[in-house]
């Protein structure tokens, strides 16, 4: 996550960004996206951002989100890494509902 997130920030900002995504980041847009409910009820804050790390690479792995992609919704959202993260967290889960739904 920390390259797409350095990649992403350093294309919105025109300027090259070594940076870490945050544990709180990924928790608090796990929370935003509605998601944290399907953890269990005392998960860490480490733990949450293993689980945005775990699906987005699950997402990767199975062609629902490209790297290009993944970076270019954290490039649109410069100011809210957050909200970035909230945006590429419901898209790869709303891809896996979709898959769920067609294979049904």
């Amino acid at each position: 996550m920390n390259f797409v997130f350095s990649l992403g920030r350093s294309r919105a900002l025109r300027e090259p960004q070594g940076i870490k995504v945050s544990d709180r980041i990924l928790a608090e847009a796990l929370r935003r996206s509605g998601l944290r409910q399907e953890l269990p009820r005392r998960t860490t804050r480490q733990d949450c951002a293993n689980a945005v790390e775990a699906l987005l690479v699950f997402g990767y792995l199975n062609k629902l989100v490209t790297l290009e992609e993944a970076v270019d919704r954290i490039a649109a959202s410069p100011d809210s890494p957050v909200d970035a993260f909230v945006s590429l967290i419901r898209s790869v889960a709303e891809k896996i509902e979709d898959g769920k739904s067609n294979s049904a």
